[in-house]
């Protein structure tokens, strides 16, 4: 009996790691940094287009967790700003050449 309850005990204690990582809003957190440096660099057209890309990625993995998804979605719009941004200059520089 005592070997049932120690396998339950540690199938329950992986559970609620696997929810409590599930639940964790640094995933939400880094997108978020990411989306915002994406923008800062976005003027500088294939940099932009890059991290802009990743922070969308990162945006579209957290947006699964309920604690980051309101950071998530906030970063994939920064990522996509990026993209925009950078494509606006990449135009602009073509444009002047």
């Amino acid at each position: 009996m005592s070997t049932e309850n120690t396998v339950a005990d540690r199938l329950l204690e992986d559970a609620r790691k696997k929810a409590a990582k599930s639940e964790s809003p640094v995933l939400g957190k880094v997108a978020l940094i990411v989306g915002a440096i994406a923008l800062l660099v976005s003027p500088i057209s294939i940099v932009g287009w890059i991290v802009g890309a990743t922070a969308l990625g990162l945006g579209a993995a957290a947006v699964r967790r309920p604690a980051a998804a309101k950071q998530a979605k906030i970063a994939m719009a920064l990522g996509v700003a990026a993209i925009l941004v950078g494509v606006f200059f990449f135009t602009l520089n073509v444009a002047m050449h």
